[in-house]
């Protein structure tokens, strides 16, 4: 049974950081292409980062580039979202995710496991 399990969030002050960590198992992780998503109260799930399957290529989303960086460690069978500078507007639930697809997906309809989520609160 696929497990991806997250932890690290908090609360936190703006401009602090978080590191949140996402356990894989069940699944053979180095051929999974990872995904962070975060949904905030009353607005829709949104892409945050993603990860190809050995590391070579990540992405992020412009809102916070230079913030945050993903990154994975395929023989612990972990994805990190290392968050800083965080702002209150980064208040969400974020979630990781693993995809089949090549690349770096950015699409929630093409990440077939989901993690339970994590809550991230930054207080002003």
């Amino acid at each position: 049974q696929v497990q991806l399990v997250e932890s690290g969030g908090g609360l936190v002050q703006a401009g602090d950081s978080l590191r949140l960590s996402c356990a894989a198992s069940g699944l053979t992780f180095s051929v999974y292409s990872m995904g962070w998503f975060r949904q905030a109260s009353g607005k829709e799930r949104e892409f945050v980062s993603g990860i190809s399957r050995r590391g070579a290529g990540t992405y992020v989303i412009d809102s916070v580039k230079g913030r945050f960086t993903i990154y994975r460690d395929n023989a612990k069978n972990t994805v990190y979202l290392q968050m800083n500078s965080l702002k209150p507007e980064d208040t969400a639930v974020y979630y990781c995710a693993a995809s089949g697809a090549l690349g770096i997906p950015t699409l929630s309809g093409q990440y077939i496991y989901w993690g339970q989520g994590t809550q991230v609160t930054v207080s002003s």
